[in-house]
C-alpha cells in the first residue's frame, strides 16, 4: 500500500496521537516509513538481538553514542517496552521490519510474532526523525517532509569504534540545506544528544566516502539545490551495517525509516 493512500486511512487525528498511530501499525494499515507521523513523539530504531550478543552490542553502542544513542534495552524474552510507551509491543508496532540470518536479509514482515523468542533482548536506538520536528519548529524547511520521502541515508568512510564482533562503518542521513539555515540547525540539534546531536559533516560528501548523493544506500534521494550544502548528521541505520559485519546467526531489525513511535515527547530529550 502506498504512502498517500495510507496517510488517507489514518487522518489527521491520528496522526497526532502515538497510540493511535501505533495500532494503525499494529493493525496493518500502516506499513510506510514514519517521517512526518506524531511529529511531537520521539520515534526510535529497532535491533533485536539474541541475549548472548546482547552484551558486545551494548558496547558498541556505548562507544558509538552518536550514532547509537540507547534509548531502551528490553530484558530477554519480553517484547513489551513499558519505559517507551503504553501497551508497546515490539512483535507488531515497527511498521515493517528486516529479518537477518548469518549477515543476509531474508525477509521484511510487517510483524515478528512468529519469530519470537525467549532469549531476545530489544534495544531501541534514538533516531533523527525526532529533532526534525525542532528543526520544523525553528522554522527551518526540510526537503524530504515537504515531498513525503524517506530521508536518504548513506554507508560513509567514517569507522565506528569496534565491540566484539560488532563494527563497520557510520551511517548518516542528509538534509540539504543554506549555509545560514545549517548554522541554526547546529544550534537546534546539538541540544538533543540523545538522538545524534549536531552534525558530523557539513558540505563535500566525497570526504566522508559518500560518491553519489543521487544514489543513497537507504531511503529516497533528495536534490541539493545550488546554494544549497548537504548536511549530514550520523544516523541509526549504522547498526545495520554493524551486524552486516558481525554475521549473528539470527536478528531482526526496522526497516530504514520504518520507526517505533514512543510515548515519549522529543522536548523531554532537551539537553538545554
Amino acid at each position: 500500500m502506498g504512502a498517500s493512500s495510507e496517510h488517507s486511512l489514518l487522518g489527521e487525528h491520528d496522526l497526532e496521537q502515538a497510540l493511535d498511530v501505533r495500532r494503525a501499525i499494529r493493525s496493518g494499515r500502516w506499513t510506510s516509513h514514519t517521517s512526518g507521523l506524531a511529529d511531537d513523539h520521539v520515534q526510535g530504531n529497532v535491533v533485536i538481538l539474541p541475549q548472548a550478543l546482547a552484551g558486545d552490542f551494548l558496547r558498541y553502542c556505548q562507544r558509538n553514542p552518536k550514532p547509537c544513542p540507547v534509548l531502551a534495552v528490553s530484558e530477554p524474552g519480553d517484547p513489551m517496552l513499558p519505559g517507551l510507551g503504553t501497551d508497546i509491543d515490539i512483535r507488531t508496532d515497527v511498521p515493517r521490519y528486516r529479518v537477518w540470518r548469518h549477515g543476509e536479509l531474508v525477509d521484511q514482515p510487517t510483524d515478528i510474532t512468529g519469530l519470537w523468542r525467549e532469549d531476545l533482548v530489544t534495544f531501541v536506538i534514538g533516531c533523527s526523525f525526532s529533532f526534525e520536528q525542532a528543526l520544523l519548529d525553528a522554522g527551518l524547511s526540510l526537503r524530504h517532509v515537504d515531498q513525503k520521502k524517506n530521508v536518504a541515508m548513506y554507508r560513509t568512510s567514517i569507522a565506528t569504534e569496534p565491540a566484539g564482533p560488532f563494527c563497520g562503518p557510520m551511517v548518516v542521513s542528509m538534509r540539504p540545506m543554506t549555509a545560514a539555515a545549517a548554522i541554526r540547525a547546529i544550534q537546534v540539534t546539538s541540544r538533543f544528544p540523545d538522538v545524534h546531536g549536531a552534525p558530523v559533516h557539513i558540505g563535500d560528501p566525497a570526504q566522508i566516502g559518500i560518491a553519489d548523493l543521487s544514489r543513497p544506500d537507504y531511503g529516497d534521494a533528495v536534490e541539493v539545490l545550488p546554494g544549497e550544502l548537504p548536511v549530514f548528521w550520523a544516523c541509526g541505520v549504522t547498526p545495520q551495517a554493524a551486524l552486516a559485519q558481525a554475521r549473528p546467526e539470527f536478528c531482526i531489525t526496522h526497516a530504514p525509516g520504518a520507526m517505533l513511535i514512543t510515548d515519549l515527547l522529543n522536548r523531554q530529550l532537551a539537553s538545554f
